[in-house]
């Protein structure tokens, strides 16, 4: 897998892939989100390409204090082959040449599945509450 930054020729397949992922919700537009990131950081937004496709993606964030993790898809069909770890090394080292001193990311809690994915890689679940206030509505 070839991990390369996201580019606007990306869009389309990026998408989809998201959808293949159920990582999409009504209320979050996937083309917004991907205009917003390129707007305020396009360097911490990465797409993993096998065989000239986009298979896999992850963005990241840092507001100084704390590092993000959005976004992090693999393609159903080459999932369990290691490229979601790869990913999320690749945003690591980004974060973390950057000053990131720690990374946190959100799960929905019905996801077992991906929790004990990034348990396996290092992640531990910590007891807090995640709150959230929309301020534009998409």
């Amino acid at each position: 897998m070839i991990i390369r930054p996201y580019t606007s020729e990306d869009e389309n397949v990026v998408i989809e892939l998201w959808h293949k992922c159920e990582l999409t919700r009504p209320w979050n537009d996937p083309r917004t989100d991907i205009k917003r990131k390129l707007e305020l950081g396009p360097g911490l937004f990465l797409v993993g390409v096998v065989d000239n496709r986009v298979m896999a993606t992850v963005m990241g964030g840092y507001d100084g204090h704390r590092g993000w993790v959005y976004y992090l898809a693999v393609d159903p069909s080459y999932q369990r082959n290691g490229y979601g770890q790869q990913m999320m090394e690749a945003i690591e080292d980004k974060l973390l040449a950057i000053g990131c001193p720690k990374i946190n990311l959100m799960i929905r809690a019905e996801n077992a599945n991906v929790m004990k994915f990034y348990q396996s890689i290092g992640y531990n679940k910590e007891e807090l509450v995640n709150m959230g206030k929309r301020l534009i509505e998409d």
